[in-house]
């Protein structure tokens, strides 16, 4: 996840949770020509896909697995907030689901997966901190 901005209400990251990773990564290589490099998940790798030009992470391509299991196929951004307990209390209480978390993202917070009245996803992410 690039760190883009640790103000809430950010969108600070995007990534593609799929079963084919490998395939999808080499379509959007080819489609809008994003470079990759490998990011480390233990027994696999995921990938951040890179601007070609800037060569800096524009998105990532994430393998359905581990930690990563049960989040829906389709893009999903990661909108900063300062406090996921009271965001994820509130989304409940508004008519939202928590599809999924939180869990802690690799020393740098803490993120969810949740759902809006009109069936929307989006992940919430509260950065280490705050």
């Amino acid at each position: 996840m690039a760190d883009i901005s640790n103000e809430p209400g950010a969108i600070n990251w995007r990534d593609l949770t799929v079963s084919n990773a490998d395939e999808v990564r080499d379509f959007y290589s080819k489609v809008v020509g994003w470079k990759f490099e490998f990011v480390s998940m233990g027994e696999y790798s995921d990938y951040n896909m890179l601007s070609p030009e800037s060569k800096i992470p524009a998105a990532g391509i994430c393998h359905a697995q581990g930690v990563n299991a049960d989040l829906p196929a389709q893009w999903l951004i990661y909108i900063n907030v300062a406090n996921i307990e009271e965001s994820i209390s509130s989304c409940q209480k508004l008519g939202g689901k928590l599809i999924s978390g939180p869990k802690n993202y690799g020393g740098m917070g803490k993120y969810c997966v949740i759902q809006d009245p009109a069936g929307a996803v989006c992940a919430l992410f509260e950065p280490k901190g705050k």
